[in-house]
């Protein structure tokens, strides 16, 4: 019996998800340069020509991560945009990140993916590479407005808002380095330990 158009739009999605999640593995690991395509096809479990079929180059499939790595990027700046209580928006916020790094390496893979992207586009001068840039600078921007609010309602401790900002994504970004690195023995620290210097204590 043929497949119908919808069973094909599976299969070509499942291709395609084990294709980016192969490349994200290897790409993180031995870095973009020192993976081919070969790799990623047999780490995917699939032919060569099969994976040609979804990414002429690949280029074009690492372009493609990091665009999804940034669109979460620009995901994470409407959040913290919302007009919720900051210390509601960044218990929620940080309590997602503990709950992907605790359960698997997406997360941490996309923010490694990003500073690779970030090193390869400076040496090519890339549009990607300015549109993260920008990306990166405003969600900084977007984070210490929040934290702003948070220290006029005393929600959060006084002090440079940016800095503070810095900081804070600072550790997510260190921890998504250790968690590859250490792998079985990395231990991930509890949501309330990543926004201890944040949170004014409530007497």
């Amino acid at each position: 019996m043929p497949r119908s158009k919808e069973q094909f739009e599976e299969m070509r999605n499942a291709t395609r998800e084990k294709i980016h999640s192969a490349a994200m593995q290897l790409f993180v690991r031995q870095g973009y340069g020192s993976t081919n395509v070969q790799e990623i096809a047999d780490t995917a479990g699939i032919s060569i020509g099969l994976l040609y079929r979804h990414y002429k180059t690949k280029d074009q499939l690492f372009n493609e991560l990091v665009t999804y790595a940034v669109e979460g990027l620009k995901r994470i700046i409407t959040f913290f945009e919302s007009t919720q209580s900051p210390k509601t928006l960044m218990e929620q916020f940080v309590d997602e990140v503990y709950s992907d790094m605790i359960n698997g390496e997406q997360l941490a893979h996309l923010l490694i993916l990003i500073n690779q992207s970030l090193i390869a586009g400076a040496a090519a001068a890339s549009i990607q590479y300015d549109e993260i840039l920008q990306v990166n600078a405003r969600l900084l921007d977007a984070t210490a407005q929040l934290i702003c609010k948070g220290q006029q309602l005393g929600e959060f401790y006084t002090g440079d808002a940016q800095e503070m900002a810095t900081l804070f994504f600072a550790s997510i970004q260190g921890l998504a380095q250790m968690k590859v690195l250490l792998k079985n023995n990395f231990t991930m620290p509890s949501s309330s330990t990543l926004i201890a210097f944040l949170l004014v204590e409530r007497k």
